[in-house]
């Protein structure tokens, strides 16, 4: 696993931070209800709902991530100048990233509702790119992404913070394709 300095790899995951923003502002909040709330003919995901994926994996690692940051006391002339992935944030990364063909079953509690206000997830899911992106920019060091954070499923099993950003945000560039599909999809039948 390559090692990266820590702005290195904060950009690495803030510039599809940034584009899902941008996709979300100037697409996702001009569409219609119908359109975001349309499910495709095989039954899968509205784009509101796949939003909503993302949204409710949010409201735990945000604050999560948060916390993980606030721990952390940064020691002037630290020595450590490089970050490398840890081997389970690595498989995890890999795993979730969009080029993977591997399918996953949402968990329970993150299954989104079929019934939303579509408007609002959107709102919502802009706000959590913001404040992701805010996050990353907050984190300047080896010893922040070093800091740890348990994953969702099991507080037993932590990542790095800079895995689990990057964990994060493939797994959202995943739902937001799915989102670009649905949308073609529903598009080409009107």
């Amino acid at each position: 696993m390559k090692k990266h300095a820590p702005q290195e790899w904060i950009a690495l995951w803030s510039e599809t931070v940034e584009a899902h923003l941008i996709r979300a502002t100037e697409l996702y909040q001009n569409l219609s209800e119908s359109q975001l709330l349309t499910q495709p003919v095989d039954g899968g995901w509205s784009v509101a709902q796949c939003l909503e994926h993302l949204n409710s994996y949010g409201h735990f690692y945000l604050p999560a991530t948060q916390k993980a940051l606030d721990s952390v006391t940064v020691a002037a002339g630290s020595t450590q100048d490089t970050y490398r992935s840890g081997w389970l944030g690595h498989y995890f990364i890999t795993m979730m990233q969009p080029e993977s063909t591997k399918k996953f079953k949402a968990f329970k509690n993150h299954i989104p509702a079929k019934e939303l206000d579509a408007a609002a997830v959107v709102a919502e899911f802009i706000e959590q790119q913001e404040q992701w992106l805010k996050l990353m920019g907050q984190t300047t060091s080896v010893a922040q992404l070093n800091a740890r954070v348990p994953i969702s499923i099991s507080s037993l099993v932590r990542l790095k913070l800079g895995d689990l950003f990057g964990f994060v945000i493939a797994h959202n560039a995943r739902h937001v394709q799915q989102a670009d599909r649905v949308l073609a999809g529903t598009l080409e039948r009107v």
